[in-house]
């Protein structure tokens, strides 16, 4: 599907440029906005937003802040380009947290280049996680393929929190979060002090992550990544839940029914060199034991250690 790029002019002299410029490029989609269209196009997300300053009718800082507050484009990538350069206007637009200000006349491959790679910028975020800054699933399964590849034993750590959906339905999605962050920080900050180099860490999605770490053994590194997880994980309950050991949610039904405190399933699949011929054979695996990981009360850990599936 096309990236939209809107292009704001009040005379259509951008539109031109743009499309000519990127006519052999498919995966652009470029859209002339006028500004007094603005409101209804920011009902839209486009991949990115281009101003020419020398051809709309209206104070550019204005339309700047305009659309950052608008909400669902606070992020989206900007710039402007113009033919005032001086650098106090510079300065006054680039305060309203705009990407890129580029000076006229402008050189066509330059404009090119900056709006490709900037394109190329928010593919990468995207793949990134915004919660816990880590690498998403387009990343892990490359990781994965490489390791499968280089024919070395490797160690893979699926990470579940226990009784998540119970956590969310008593304190909020905000407060869910926060657990999450704070078992992606923690798993980090582990990995990083117990494993001296070639390690990965990823964000899978919702509460599940994993880690990726070279050689076989992996017992200790579980065993420090849970006793780190629960010493500080009281603080994300109130002391009444704390001190009951569980927390009570309604069902469907109305019905209260009571669940223990969340904690940290690792399921740990040893890859050993030729044992697995794709990533779906690992990720099976993975399911399995971490399965068994969640059917232990508490924070625990499984390890399937087999040679062959």
């Amino acid at each position: 599907m096309p990236q939209e790029i809107y292009i704001i002019d009040d005379d259509d002299s951008s539109i031109i440029i743009f499309r000519e410029l990127f006519k052999e490029d498919v995966d652009y989609k470029f859209i002339s906005v006028k500004t007094a269209q603005i409101d209804i196009a920011l009902k839209n997300i486009p991949a990115l937003i281009v101003i020419n300053e020398d051809a709309i009718d209206r104070n550019v800082v204005e339309l700047c802040r305009q659309i950052r507050k608008d909400e669902d484009n606070t992020i989206t990538p900007l710039i402007v380009v113009s033919s005032n350069d001086s650098k106090e206007h510079r300065i006054k637009i680039l305060q309203e947290q705009v990407e890129y200000f580029i000076k006229k006349p402008v050189d066509e491959q330059y404009l090119y280049y900056t709006v490709k790679n900037l394109n190329r910028l928010l593919s990468i975020n995207r793949r990134i996680s915004p919660l816990t800054g880590l690498p998403g699933n387009v990343q892990i399964h490359a990781e994965l393929k490489k390791r499968l590849s280089s024919k070395e034993d490797f160690s893979v750590l699926y990470f579940d929190l226990d009784n998540f959906k119970s956590y969310n339905d008593v304190y909020g999605f905000l407060k869910g979060d926060q657990i999450i962050k704070y078992t992606a920080d923690t798993i980090v900050k582990c990995v990083h002090e117990n494993v001296e180099d070639n390690t990965f860490v990823g964000h899978v999605g919702g509460d599940d992550l994993v880690a990726i770490i070279p050689g076989t053994d992996c017992d200790e590194l579980c065993q420090t990544i849970l006793a780190n997880f629960d010493s500080k994980l009281k603080s994300f309950f109130t002391d009444d839940d704390v001190e009951k050991g569980y927390i009570e949610v309604a069902n469907r039904k109305g019905i209260i029914e009571q669940f223990p405190l969340t904690s940290l399933s690792i399921g740990v699949v040893i890859a050993y060199a030729g044992r697995f011929h794709n990533i779906l054979e690992i990720g099976e695996v993975g399911a399995q034991v971490k399965h068994v990981a969640k059917s232990v009360m508490g924070s625990s850990y499984a390890i399937d250690k087999r040679k062959r599936v």
